[in-house]
């Protein structure tokens, strides 16, 4: 089975690709929709927040998000407990959801902090989806009605698109003039022919 890694900037369309991807019946793992699960259902996430963060962080077992974003928004060290926190426990999830992929030769993660949550041990290949940052930070005002400050202060809690393209096996382009099912049909053609 080959795990595939997608990866890219805030509002660089990572999860358009991660929709194409299942078109082609590439079973997905959405590691932020997964992670947010975790957060509500996983006792050891839950005791642990509730250790460093305080008990106020979750009512009635479901997690403060905008409580914790605030701690963790502009303080490395809460952010670094929080991931510490949550990041292993999402990993263990990831493993036997794979080991439960079994009709599948390739299945697909996406996750925006993928490189940075020490995820690049578990696949066998990385697409990044690159974007101009000006288009991204529009994208995300529209989607998210967030203000541009906001928009660039969460993307410097991610790493540069330079480190992440290093790291890429793939690169897929969305920048409106390049078709994103083409490239992405090219990347799997790509992948089966170098499985086989």
């Amino acid at each position: 089975m080959i795990k595939i890694g997608v990866t890219g900037g805030i509002g660089s369309g990572k999860s358009v690709v991660g929709e194409i991807l299942k078109l082609h019946n590439i079973p997905l793992f959405d590691a932020d929709k997964e992670a947010k699960l975790l957060n509500n259902s996983s006792k050891i996430v839950q005791r642990k927040l509730i250790s460093h963060f305080g008990s106020e962080i979750y009512s009635d077992g479901v997690l403060n998000r905008k409580k914790l974003a605030e701690l963790i928004f502009n303080n490395e060290e809460n952010l670094k407990i929080a991931n510490a926190i949550i990041h292993p426990e999402l990993a263990k999830s990831f493993i036997y959801w794979c080991n439960n992929q079994n009709k599948s030769d390739i299945v697909a993660i996406e996750a925006a902090i993928l490189i940075e949550a020490g995820f690049l041990k578990y696949i066998d290949k990385l697409i990044t989806v690159y974007s101009p940052e000006e288009l991204r930070i529009e994208r995300v005002m529209r989607r998210d009605g967030s203000s541009r400050d906001e928009i660039i202060a969460r993307m410097k809690n991610q790493i540069s698109e330079e480190e992440k393209l290093k790291l890429s096996d793939y690169v897929i382009i969305n920048d409106g003039h390049h078709s994103l099912i083409q490239q992405v049909t090219n990347v799997i053609n790509l992948i089966i022919t170098s499985k086989e």
